[in-house]
């Protein structure tokens, strides 16, 4: 299967991922609103699809469950018998009233919870620290020294922040990864904030999170508005908001999935996976195998260059 490099490292990794933050067992506020505790058999098969659906990679983040998401997937991992060097696995420190000082400090917290695995990228979650970017990069870049972390990435940066962010690892012979943002056929904000323009320009890989506007393009709501009132309070809020508008992509998704005899998903997938060509990689979340196994099967097809227009003319 193909892969892509993360900015100018050397990690490689599938183009669509595996988003862990249904995996935080429930712990923390951010686990609370956003997903329900999953058992263990339930998150170890979900891992278990995805890896047979060829995905290699795993975000996960301190904040899912303050280390419940990644000793979950790291569990799953050791289940499913992957040896370090076949994986890789991305997390994020929470800046939440901290300053740089603490990334150092609590690293060795992170290779706990992660059980052997190796942090191949490690990103600040978001621009919140008490510290200041330039400082922030430098803990970060002791920890490559110190052969802790094997690149940099930052999430939820705007284009300013990502290119102090950038500039600063430079100085220290380093490149920024990725940025990892919201980005999917819904939410596109990316295309006209600089964001992407400047991650281009940079040679920065996009993380799109939410790569389904929280599950609205798979078309599920539109079809059984009653599941909307099963969602977790939070993402039942967020999902609201998006079902009236995104009708016409809807129909639009059902149209092009259709003919290519795969899911809407699939398809909101596979453009945004290629219509920046090698730029954006997606890490679509998911609490059940089916789930994750259509995740990976966006990977299986390409759209042709008028569907992929037609679908970025839709918004």
């Amino acid at each position: 299967m193909q892969k892509r490099r993360l900015g100018q490292t050397d990690i490689e990794v599938t183009s669509i991922g595996l988003g862990g933050n249904k995996f935080g067992g429930g712990q923390g506020m951010i686990s609370r609103m956003m997903s329900p505790d999953l058992p263990r058999e339930q998150i170890n098969a979900v891992i278990q699809a995805a890896l047979d659906g060829g995905i290699n990679w795993f975000d996960t983040a301190e904040l899912y469950g303050f280390g419940a998401s990644e000793q979950n997937i790291t569990t799953a991992l050791h289940a499913a018998e992957k040896k370090d060097d076949e994986i890789i696995i991305a997390t994020k420190w929470s800046p939440f009233l901290r300053t740089a000082k603490n990334i150092t400090r609590t690293i060795e917290k992170r290779l706990h919870f992660l059980q052997s695995y190796s942090i191949d990228l490690y990103m600040i979650h978001m621009p919140m620290s008490f510290s200041s970017i330039e400082d922030q990069m430098d803990a970060m870049a002791k920890l490559v020294g110190a052969g802790k972390i094997r690149a940099v990435g930052v999430s939820n940066f705007d284009a300013e922040q990502m290119r102090l962010a950038h500039t600063a690892l430079e100085k220290r012979g380093l490149p920024l990864a990725v940025n990892q943002v919201q980005y999917n056929l819904l939410d596109r904000d990316i295309e006209v904030n600089g964001v992407l323009e400047t991650a281009k320009e940079l040679g920065i890989t996009i993380i799109a999170w939410g790569p389904l506007g929280s599950g609205i393009l798979t078309g599920k709501f539109h079809k059984n508005p009653e599941l909307l009132d099963r969602s977790p309070y939070m993402r039942r809020m967020i999902r609201k908001r998006k079902v009236e508008r995104s009708k016409p992509i809807i129909s639009l998704l059902e149209e092009v999935a259709a003919r290519y005899k795969v899911s809407p998903a699939q398809v909101a997938l596979n453009w945004l996976m290629n219509v920046h060509g090698e730029a954006v990689v997606a890490i679509p979340g998911a609490s059940r195998p089916e789930h994750a196994e259509q995740s990976a099967g966006a990977m299986q097809f390409s759209l042709s260059e008028d569907d992929m227009a037609r679908l970025s003319e839709a918004h």
